[in-house]
């Protein structure tokens, strides 16, 4: 599978928790700070989550939150820089899930009939055959048209999650063909260079936030929308983390998800799990072809001695 790679001045399609000496920033969105933090611009949805979740057993799997700071006239969110102390990381987003909208984003997209020229756009470059013939001939699709195809084009509706981009040296951003098992482990061993030491870091980080998942009162009473596997290794370290937590909302009268169901209309399920299990199941198999060109590659050296 060819992976295309895009200039590091394109749009940033990472999160904040990335130092900006290594990866583009949206301008405004953030702000440099000292060693070892970084500054996103405030959102109330998301200061909540990471005050709330510096009290869960999800602690050790989300960037520390330090609170609020003012500069001029904007907020921001005091955050733990996930590249502070690391050369040269290799940096991977996993959007995970099985939609990245919230219900009330829908029902909010149903209502305006605005046809939107750049979504219908977005659509075309994509799949010219996506638009129906009256959005053709309108050349504009509405919000909530476009927001439930995006899903169905990526494996965010066969894996629970898709791969928004990776990151070595240059931006990779063209995952849409993968929609199976086997084509994720083939990202997997491309993102790794099939290194086992940090394929095998990444399925015990992952083994371990599953636990943490499962014990975690946050995770059992929100809805987990748009939020972000980020996964990051150099030649000495390799970690996973959540990030981005701006539609992650509480539910209302004491409701709990079961994470693992499919999405239907008003359960407000995000299949968050179902994406993680594609993940752990993929690095298995990752693993399993890793251990065996390592296997071959001592055997021809063996056979030279």
């Amino acid at each position: 599978m060819d992976f295309k790679s895009g200039s590091a001045n394109t749009h940033n399609i990472y999160t904040p928790f990335v130092s900006p000496r290594w990866l583009p920033v949206t301008p405004g969105n953030f702000q440099q700070s000292k060693v070892g933090e970084v500054l996103k611009l405030y959102s109330e949805p998301e200061a909540k989550c990471l005050d709330y979740l510096m009290r869960d057993p999800l602690k050790p799997f989300v960037p520390q939150y330090h609170g609020l700071v003012t500069r001029g006239e904007c907020c921001y969110i005091r955050l733990e820089d996930l590249l502070s102390g690391l050369r040269r990381p290799v940096i991977m987003d996993c959007k995970m899930g099985v939609r990245t909208y919230q219900e009330d984003e829908l029902v909010k997209a149903r209502s305006k009939t605005t046809l939107r020229s750049d979504m219908y756009h977005k659509m075309v470059s994509v799949d010219p055959s996506a638009p129906s013939a009256e959005e053709h001939a309108q050349k504009g699709v509405t919000k909530c048209r476009y927001l439930q195809w995006k899903d169905t084009t990526t494996s965010t509706s066969t894996l629970g999650f898709r791969i928004e981009g990776i990151m070595d040296g240059s931006v990779q951003r063209d995952f849409r063909k993968i929609q199976t098992l086997a084509q994720l482990t083939e990202a997997l061993l491309y993102f790794t260079r099939s290194q086992l030491d940090n394929l095998k870091a990444y399925h015990s980080r992952l083994l371990a936030l599953r636990s943490a998942l499962k014990n975690s009162q946050f995770f059992r009473t929100h809805e987990v929308i748009g939020s972000s596997l980020l996964f990051v290794h150099d030649h000495s370290k390799a970690s996973v983390w959540m990030i981005d937590f701006g539609k992650t909302t509480p539910l209302p009268d004491m409701k709990e998800l079961q994470h693992t169901l499919p999405w239907s209309e008003g359960n407000r399920e995000d299949g968050y799990l179902i994406g993680l299990t594609s993940l752990i199941t993929s690095l298995d198999q990752a693993i399993d072809v890793a251990s065996g060109q390592q296997e071959d590659d001592c055997g021809e050296e063996s056979s030279f001695t």
